[in-house]
């Protein structure tokens, strides 16, 4: 057994597009981190949709620690990802952290739940939305590398969803629709990455090198 947790952790050399890269033990914890973030995150969201039909008193503030919740586990999924053009995935991170400082603000200005409150005051998603941008970056990028069918679907009903119930377009029973099939997509997508081999995810490294290569040479000609 020791041996082969052993030979399980060693690094692992492929060929990329500039040449041999190695994937080692923190390639792969690095994707289990970003994955572990979605998981958590689509967990959260479903819990507070369910919320969205209960009539429970405690719903809107279940619904707004799910909120938060997912929000601390797509900062970490965010921190983990592997994109190759560095300032996608810089602004994606200011995106999400706007979206945090949105969220606190919108918090202590109304007195009612943060979910309850961004729903009664649908202009409060312009800061907000902010979170969710950043998410739909996530799944535009899943689309776009792996071809998921479930991503591509949620890269339209995600902000469609928001800015409809901004603009006021929808019913409530179209918006809850709409939030069903989020949050079943979202943890279809969570789960599929479950299964999905770690490698893809990585990506290929040569091409980061090659990138953090080329920003030298740009960093030391303006010099």
């Amino acid at each position: 057994m020791t041996t082969q947790v052993e030979t399980e952790r060693l690094p692992e050399v492929y060929e990329g597009q500039f040449g041999s890269f190695t994937i080692d033990q923190r390639d792969r914890q690095d994707v289990i981190l970003y994955r572990a973030g979605l998981m958590v995150a689509a967990l959260s969201f479903a819990i507070a949709t369910l919320c969205v039909f209960l009539s429970a008193e405690l719903a809107p503030q279940v619904a707004t620690a799910c909120y938060a919740l997912m929000w601390l586990a797509l900062g970490l999924s965010f921190f983990k990802i592997h994109i190759y053009l560095r300032s996608l995935h810089r602004a994606l991170q200011i995106f999400w952290a706007i979206g945090g400082i949105a969220s606190v603000a919108i918090a202590l200005i109304y007195p009612t739940p943060l979910a309850l409150t961004a729903y009664q005051q649908p202009l409060t998603i312009l800061g907000m939305g902010f979170t969710f941008a950043a998410l739909t970056g996530i799944f535009f990028k899943e689309a776009f590398c792996f071809n998921r069918l479930e991503t591509k679907f949620l890269v339209v009903i995600v902000p469609g969803l928001l800015l409809g119930h901004m603009a006021g377009l929808f019913s409530v029973a179209t918006e809850r629709s709409l939030l069903i099939a989020w949050a079943l997509l979202f943890a279809v997508f969570a789960l599929r990455k479950v299964i999905q081999p770690v490698p893809p995810d990585i990506g290929d490294k040569s091409v980061f090198d090659y990138l953090e290569k080329e920003r030298e040479k740009e960093r030391q000609q303006a010099a």
